[in-house]
C-alpha cells in the first residue's frame, strides 16, 4: 500500500510543474509548496523505510530494541530524510540547476529506496538477507546522503518540450527500465537508479552540453 501511494507522490509531482507552465500559473509560493510536499514524499517516506528495514534486522532488533515504539539503532534511517530537506532547500536557491540536476534527485533516491524495501520484501534472488545487513544499511544512508547534496552533474527527466531532442534520454531510459524489470522485477527501481547516476558521471559534459 505504501509503494502504490509513493507511485502517486511521482505521478503528481511530475505532473504539477506540467500543468503550472502549460495554465501559467507558476510563482514563487508555488515552488516552495512543491518542495514541502516533496520533504514528506521524498524524504521522510525513504528514511521511513530505512528505518523500517533497520528496525526489522535481526542484529538490530534482538540487541538495541528499546521499547515497542522506537528501535535507537534504525534512527540514523532520518539522517537521509534531513539530507533531503536540505537538497530541496538547496534546489530552490540554486539558479543552475534549471535544466539539469546537481546531485541526485529526492525521487529517485526515493526510487532507488523502494526498490531495495520491496526487493527484501519478496526476497527476490535471496537478497533480503544482504539487504537488511545494518552496516550496509548505514553505509548506503551515509552514499544516498553525500549524493543528495553532491556537485555531479545528472541528467534532468522533466518533459519542458514535446520534441525528440529533448526527451532522447527520457525515451532511451524507459526502454532501459522496461528491460530492467522483465529481468530483476521490482528490484529493476534500484538498478535503474544506478544506472541513472553511473550515466551520468560517465557522460558528465553531455549532461551539461545538451541542455
Amino acid at each position: 500500500m505504501a509503494a502504490f501511494f509513493t507511485a502517486a507522490c511521482f505521478v503528481f509531482d511530475y505532473l504539477d510543474g506540467m500543468a503550472a507552465r502549460a495554465l501559467h500559473v507558476q510563482s514563487p509560493m508555488g515552488k516552495e509548496l512543491d518542495s514541502l510536499a516533496d520533504v514528506v514524499s521524498f524524504g521522510v517516506v525513504p528514511g521511513a523505510m530505512l528505518y523500517q528495514m533497520l528496525a526489522g534486522a535481526p542484529a538490530v532488533g534482538s540487541i538495541f530494541f528499546d521499547s515497542a515504539l522506537v528501535v535507537k539503532a534504525a534512527l540514523p534511517a532520518f539522517v537521509l530524510s534531513a539530507f533531503s530537506a536540505y537538497r530541496l532547500a538547496k534546489f530552490n536557491l540554486d539558479t543552475r540547476q534549471t535544466n539539469y540536476f546537481l546531485g541526485l534527485s529526492t525521487p529517485a533516491c526515493t526510487v532507488f529506496v523502494l526498490g531495495l524495501q520491496l526487493a527484501a520484501d519478496q526476497d527476490l534472488f535471496g537478497c533480503k538477507e544482504m539487504i537488511v545487513t545494518p552496516w550496509f544499511l548505514y553505509g548506503l544512508i551515509g552514499l544516498l546522503s553525500w549524493l543528495l547534496v553532491s556537485e555531479i552533474p545528472m541528467f534532468g527527466l522533466k518533459i519542458k518540450r514535446l520534441d525528440w531532442k529533448s526527451n532522447v534520454f527520457n525515451i532511451l531510459f524507459l526502454l532501459l527500465f522496461g528491460v530492467l524489470i522483465a529481468l530483476f522485477q521490482v528490484f529493476a527501481l534500484s538498478i535503474m537508479i544506478v544506472c541513472y547516476v553511473v550515466l551520468s558521471v560517465i557522460f558528465k559534459q553531455k549532461v551539461v552540453a545538451v541542455h
